[in-house]
């Protein structure tokens, strides 16, 4: 308890962050979100029934046991992700809002100068704002500067599940604004090792959908990066040690047995 997120005042004990989408069926979706133990859990505003008159996936979620994240995923403009937040506010979604803004539906790379635009918009009207962004660690300043409550950057592309090619670009990003905001690595891991990595180097959460909703086991996926989001924080906070060019024994050289006394 002693280690807790917190975001825009608001304290979670879980460093992982879950998605909705992608699940076979609702109910298994249900199982996996259960086994993640995860508090926070993004939806797509653009893509659940929000009136409630069919079968929607927010028939799944215990609205008393997580913290829903609504997101403005399919929204290709500022102004279109800005108003589907307004419209998830008005719906009695949440105030916070996962922005997004994806112009291009061939990559899913965020554009960030909407981003930031929107960013400032949203901020204005009283949303706190976790913005999905590049792993450009200007970006990262100038979101924190318009005042989101965190940055979000990718590992990789939204699915792909290539994890962190570059993760001296992201660690650039968590030196920039690490400590001022969280850190919330978004898109892109795609197994257990991958979510590790990016709590090692000092990532404050991280946020999976596609790889436990696509996993020959979702349940068990999702108990797995729970389990590497914790052990990577326990070693970011135990300090790794220094990589070296040479090799160093494990046990000490003086005072072995049969080793010639040093002159």
């Amino acid at each position: 308890m002693s280690d807790l997120l917190t975001i825009a005042g608001r304290t979670f004990r879980s460093r992982l962050m879950v998605g909705t989408g992608k699940y076979a069926t609702f109910q298994l979706m249900k199982e996996a979100l259960a086994a993640s133990g995860a508090e926070i859990v993004t939806v797509a505003v653009r893509r659940v029934n929000l009136d409630r008159r069919e079968e929607s996936l927010l028939d799944y979620i215990d609205l008393n046991r997580y913290f829903l994240l609504p997101n403005t995923a399919g929204c290709h403009t500022a102004e279109e992700a800005i108003r589907t937040a307004r419209l998830a506010r008005a719906a009695g979604l949440s105030n916070w809002v996962k922005l997004e803004v994806i112009p291009d539906d061939g990559t899913l790379l965020p554009d960030p100068i909407a981003t930031v635009e929107a960013a400032a918009q949203l901020v204005k009207e009283g949303f706190v704002v976790l913005p999905y962004t590049t792993d450009d660690h200007v970006v990262a300043r100038r979101l924190v500067e318009v005042g989101c409550a965190t940055v979000m950057p990718f590992g990789s592309a939204i699915g792909t599940g290539q994890g962190l090619p570059d993760p001296d670009r992201l660690q650039r990003v968590i030196d920039a604004v690490g400590g001022r905001v969280p850190v919330v690595v978004d898109a892109g891991i795609g197994a257990p090792s991958d979510a590790a990595l990016a709590m090692e180097l000092g990532a404050d959460a991280v946020l999976v959908n596609t790889a436990i909703a696509k996993a020959g086991d979702p349940v068990t996926m999702a108990r797995a990066m729970a389990l590497a989001v914790e052990a990577g924080r326990m070693a970011y906070k135990a300090g790794r040690i220094a990589k070296t060019p040479v090799a160093s024994p494990s046990s000490p050289t003086e005072g072995l047995v049969g080793k010639p006394a040093q002159a």
